[in-house]
């Protein structure tokens, strides 16, 4: 008996949706080898096999002010896209993070009869709660990598997957790919990805480097962005280079770190590199998350952990003095780089209890379809 091929339609819309959904690409090809695969993400999940519709680069905005100013092309991202699901005729729709496009698409999934998985769950736990309710409606499995997801969705009477988190694995799993960048000490500069973040945040960062001229200040590029925007913020110092798709292999190395809020705290946690978080943003998006957010923490690490493992320096709080105080520290107390690095191996067990997620999800939507 030949049964055809499921048909997934997967969305992606950030560097870190990208990095997921890959490994989640992989694992899914092993479970169901006979997978057709149409895609919104980066190179990494065309480098699956799958077919790329529209990369990330293409469609990441941050910040109210910023998705505001941007509306006109959201709104045409999101008509070509239901086309292009309806044109496609998955079996299985997969949304991965990037809830403000992912769960718009959801409402009209749902409402057309198409299964939806989302994977990696928009943070309501920490503002609109109340979007749980819609989420109950339109989603049809949620699969969770953070430990405290599945309690909070308890309360609202939802049952959720726990599937652990997918960069515990990559992480282990990962071999540097080139030698020692420098005989100084390494200082690794994660700004971000989107070039609003790196504006705000990258010119406070690099204030801090000719305060430490012992040291090499290294800046790991976005991927998705051309160097050129990068030149004139660099060119005034003369310990500071960049890299670019070489961020693992400069936490290898590192000796402390100063990082966006994100994902980045997280891989930067993993890696052991003591670190300063990072935030800020436009002030008037600033301003309007910080009367909707509830959570105590901006860092995925604290968040975890439940209590303050890494500083935080958020907006205003977030200067080129301040960061050299905290910097100063992570490098020369030696009661704080043993103190990290007890939460850091907590943190890490906390997240590695479940085996590895990208199996585990891919399990979990291969059995949807039976």
């Amino acid at each position: 008996m030949v049964t055809t091929p499921h048909k997934y339609y997967v969305i992606a819309g950030e560097a870190s949706g990208d990095l997921h959904g890959g490994n989640l690409l992989k694992a899914l090809y092993a479970a169901d080898p006979g997978a057709n695969v149409r895609c919104w993400g980066g190179d990494y999940m065309q480098s699956t096999g799958a077919t790329l519709v529209k990369h990330y680069r293409d469609l990441a905005f941050m910040g109210f002010v910023e998705v505001v100013a941007n509306l006109r092309t959201i709104f045409r991202n999101i008509s070509f896209c239901k086309k292009d699901i309806t044109q496609f005729k998955p079996d299985l729709l997969v949304l991965i993070d990037y809830p403000g496009f992912n769960l718009r698409i959801a409402k009209w999934a749902h409402k057309q009869g198409i299964k939806v998985v989302y994977y990696i769950s928009p943070q309501v736990w920490a503002w609109k709660e109340s979007r749980v309710k819609t989420i109950k409606r339109d989603i049809d499995k949620m699969l969770c990598i953070l430990p405290f997801e599945q309690e909070f969705y308890s309360k609202w009477g939802y049952g959720v997957s726990y599937v652990g988190h997918p960069l515990v694995q990559v992480i282990i799993n990962y071999k540097p790919s080139i030698p020692s960048l420098s005989i100084k000490p390494i200082v690794a500069l994660l700004p971000g990805s989107r070039k609003q973040e790196i504006k705000a945040k990258l010119p406070l960062m690099l204030q801090v480097a000719s305060e430490f001229p012992d040291y090499l200040f290294v800046v790991a590029k976005a991927p998705g962005l051309e160097d050129t925007f990068y030149q004139s913020m660099l060119a005034p110092y003369t310990n500071v280079v960049s890299v670019k798709g070489l961020t693992y292999d400069l936490l290898t190395q590192a000796k402390a770190a100063l990082v966006t809020s994100g994902t980045a705290t997280l891989e930067t946690a993993l890696f052991g590199v003591p670190q300063v978080v990072c935030y800020k943003g436009n002030s008037i998006s600033y301003a309007i998350a910080k009367r909707l957010i509830k959570v105590k923490y901006i860092s995925l690490v604290n968040l975890i952990m439940d209590q303050q493992v890494v500083h935080e320096l958020i907006q205003d709080e977030l200067t080129a003095v301040r960061l050299k105080q905290e910097l100063y520290t992570l490098l020369n107390d030696v009661n704080r780089r043993r103190q990290l690095a007890e939460d850091y191996a907590q943190l890490k067990h906390v997240l590695s209890e479940k085996g590895n997620a990208s199996n585990n999800a891919a399990q979990e939507i291969v059995t949807m379809l039976g």
